[in-house]
């Protein structure tokens, strides 16, 4: 399976590529700083240099060309500008399903965040900011004829994975380690479960192939 990921420098990008190669798959990571490429290396996958906040849809659609699934894993980080709250947590994710359609990718898997519906749309606030990009490009990430799932994990560490997770359309807020984040999306990208649906995500009691074959099926 070939899954092109962007934001393939982050610290979630990471585990999961290590975690795709160790399957067997091949992972194809978009990074913007070319600087960045030993670490994609070290994972055993292979970088692509591309910035998203300056590429075009037939830019992203060449590097997803022939690719399986793709993944959205970028952001623009802590004390980054409410600018870059739009252009990257937002417009990049809605380029990357743009490029998804004009290549022909079916598999679309969005890396969110947990509450991001309940922003509030008055506040200036840089917090309630990133949530309303993410919030929108859910929305647009919704509205397309694409096997995407969108995965919205609680406050995020780097604790080690422990395969114990608990989601569902709506989830008390909590921690989840990173790398059992990354289990989560190798699964999906594995089984294919999840498809069409939405989800919040911390850590739990159950396994995770468990919890992602009980997850409720998508609304007509």
């Amino acid at each position: 399976m070939r899954v092109i990921i962007a934001g393939g420098h982050g610290k979630i990008a990471l585990i999961l590529e290590r975690l795709l190669v160790e399957a067997g798959h091949e992972p194809i990571a978009i990074i913007r700083n070319p600087d960045h490429r030993p670490d994609v290396d070290a994972t055993g996958a292979a970088a692509v240099v591309l910035d998203l906040e300056e590429a075009s849809v037939d830019e992203v659609g060449q590097v997803l060309k022939n690719a399986d699934a793709a993944v959205f894993a970028a952001g623009a980080g802590p004390g980054s500008t409410a600018e870059r709250k739009f252009t990257v947590d937002r417009d990049a994710a809605i380029l990357l399903a743009d490029a998804a359609e004009f290549a022909g990718v079916p598999r679309l898997i969005v890396i969110s965040a947990i509450g991001t519906d309940d922003f509030d749309p008055d506040s200036d606030d840089i917090f309630q900011l990133y949530l309303r990009a993410k919030s929108e490009a859910d929305a647009s990430v919704r509205s397309r004829d694409l096997d995407w799932t969108i995965v919205r994990p609680g406050s995020l560490t780097n604790d080690p994975g422990t395969g114990l997770v608990h989601a569902a359309p709506e989830v008390p807020r909590g921690r989840i380690p990173r790398a059992d984040v990354a289990a989560v999306i190798a699964a999906l990208l594995e089984t294919g479960a999840a498809s069409r649906t939405q989800f919040e995500l911390v850590s739990g009691d159950d396994a995770i192939p468990d919890v992602l074959a009980a997850l409720p099926p998508a609304a007509e």
